[in-house]
C-alpha cells in the first residue's frame, strides 16, 4: 500500500511530497503525531520544494555574475558608507511594485555588482523576475537592433524582467545610436517596471557619456529622478578579502558569490 501511494504521487508530479511520506513511514516515532499534522508535514515538504523550485528557475534566467549574493552577507563597515538602513527599507521591494529604480555608484572594486547581485537575487527569491545585463554589451545589442527596426522584438523580451540590472555603467560613452536605443528601453519602463544601475562614475557625470544631449536628457529624467542611490566608498574589498584574479569576476566590481 505504501509503495502504491508512493508512486500515485509520483504520477502526480509530486515528488517533495512522496519523499516526505516515504520518510514518515520509515520512522516508528510518527506514530505519535495526529493525522493532520503529518498530513501538514507532508504538505509544507511539496510547498517548499516548489518554490525553492522556482526561485533556482528564476536566479538561473537573470544571469546574475554573482547569483549567491545575499543582502545579509553585505559587509557594512564604515569607510564603504553603505546605509544598513536603506539596504533594509529596499530589501522588502516595494520600490519594484512602484516602478522605481536604484542606482548604486562607487570606485572600481567597491562591491557595486555584488550589491546589485544580492537585490537582484533577493527578487527572485520573492518571486521577482530580474535580468542581470553588461552596459556594454547590452548597448551594442540594442544599437544592432536599433538599425534593424528590431527594437520592438529587444524591448519585449527586457520587459519581461521586473528589475532590469545594467552593470558597469559609464566605462565608455554611449553614441548616438545606442542613446536612441537606450531612451526607448527606459521610455518603456518608466512607471511599470524597476532598474538597477551600477556604474563607476558618480550621476553628476552621466551627462558627459552622452553624444546625444537631448536623448541624455531624456534618459536622465526617467531614470535618476525616480532613484535610491547607493555611493559606495572605502578601500577596493577585492583587496580586503585577499581574491584572487580567478575569483573575481571579469570587469566587473562583484566579489565573488560568498563574501559581502
Amino acid at each position: 500500500m505504501t509503495n502504491q501511494t508512493v508512486e500515485q504521487l509520483l504520477a502526480l508530479r509530486l515528488p517533495a511530497m512522496a519523499g516526505e511520506y516515504r520518510r514518515q513511514r520509515e520512522m516508528p516515532a510518527m506514530d505519535s503525531l495526529d493525522f493532520d499534522t503529518r498530513l501538514g508535514m507532508i504538505t509544507d515538504a511539496e510547498w517548499v520544494a516548489r518554490i525553492n523550485q522556482r526561485t533556482k528557475k528564476l536566479i538561473k534566467e537573470a544571469g546574475l555574475c554573482a547569483s549567491n549574493a545575499l543582502l545579509g552577507d553585505l559587509d557594512y563597515q564604515p569607510a564603504r558608507k553603505l546605509n544598513k538602513a536603506q539596504v533594509a527599507r529596499l530589501s522588502d521591494f516595494a520600490w519594484s511594485r512602484d516602478a522605481k529604480n536604484i542606482i548604486i555608484t562607487g570606485a572600481t572594486g567597491t562591491g557595486k555588482s555584488y550589491l546589485a547581485c544580492a537585490f537582484g537575487a533577493e527578487a527572485c527569491r520573492l518571486g521577482i523576475r530580474v535580468k542581470y545585463h553588461r552596459a556594454s554589451l547590452l548597448l551594442a545589442e540594442l544599437s544592432a537592433a536599433y538599425s534593424d527596426n528590431r527594437m520592438n522584438e529587444i524591448l519585449r523580451r527586457l520587459n519581461k524582467a521586473d528589475i532590469l540590472i545594467l552593470d558597469d555603467w559609464g566605462l565608455s560613452s554611449i553614441n548616438t545610436l545606442q542613446s536612441r536605443a537606450l531612451f526607448e528601453v527606459f521610455e518603456s519602463r518608466i512607471g511599470a517596471k524597476s532598474c538597477v544601475i551600477a556604474a563607476q562614475p558618480p550621476v553628476s557625470k552621466w551627462f558627459e557619456l552622452f553624444e546625444d544631449a537631448t536623448a541624455a536628457d531624456a534618459i536622465m529624467d526617467r531614470l535618476v529622478f525616480s532613484s535610491y542611490r547607493f555611493e559606495l566608498q572605502g578601500p577596493s574589498m577585492r583587496r580586503r578579502y585577499g581574491l584572487r584574479a580567478e575569483d573575481v569576476v571579469e570587469e566587473s566590481d562583484g566579489i565573488g558569490t560568498d563574501l559581502i
